[in-house]
């Protein structure tokens, strides 16, 4: 990759780049310790789990629609649907409008395991930001919209 980004008389230095990497690799192996503990507590693979918050969002999801958020192949979807429908968190159901589509939504249970997820998250979230003044807080949140916008851009640039 090349320097053109930003500004290019504000030259990043060595420290700066190290830094940033150990960061965004500790950051990173934290969220993944937390998902394997969540994937311990709620007893589902991390797929699994990653795939049941999907339908936070939306009521009926399709094994294509999960592939693409997932950014998994739909073969490997499959495996992880059939997975979901042994453990009776979702369901299949006809798409009306097209018979040949099957629409997959929430089980009660699939319902009550998403709600006890989300409730877990929310508690470790707001731990986390606990241990931050509101003013740190503020400037936290803008920071990390600047590296989301950062990183985003990048990845966009790869494609």
């Amino acid at each position: 990759m090349n320097n053109n980004f930003g500004n290019p008389t504000d030259q990043i230095t060595d420290y700066q780049l190290d830094h940033f990497q150990e960061l965004v690799a500790k950051l990173y192996q934290c969220c993944q310790e937390r998902m394997q503990y969540q994937s311990d507590r709620f007893n589902l693979p991390d797929a699994e789990l990653r795939c049941l918050l999907l339908f936070g969002e939306e009521r009926y999801l399709t094994s294509k629609g999960i592939a693409h958020k997932m950014n998994v192949v739909k073969s490997r979807v499959t495996r992880i649907i059939e997975g979901m429908l042994q453990k009776g968190l979702i369901q299949r159901i006809k798409d009306p409008e097209d018979s040949r589509v099957n629409l997959l939504s929430l089980t009660s249970a699939g319902s009550k395991k998403l709600d006890d997820i989300n409730h877990f998250l929310r508690d470790v979230h707001s731990e986390v930001l606990t241990q931050i003044t509101p003013e740190q807080r503020r400037h936290m949140m803008a920071s990390l919209e600047m590296l989301k916008s950062a990183m985003q851009s990048v990845k966009d640039m790869m494609v």
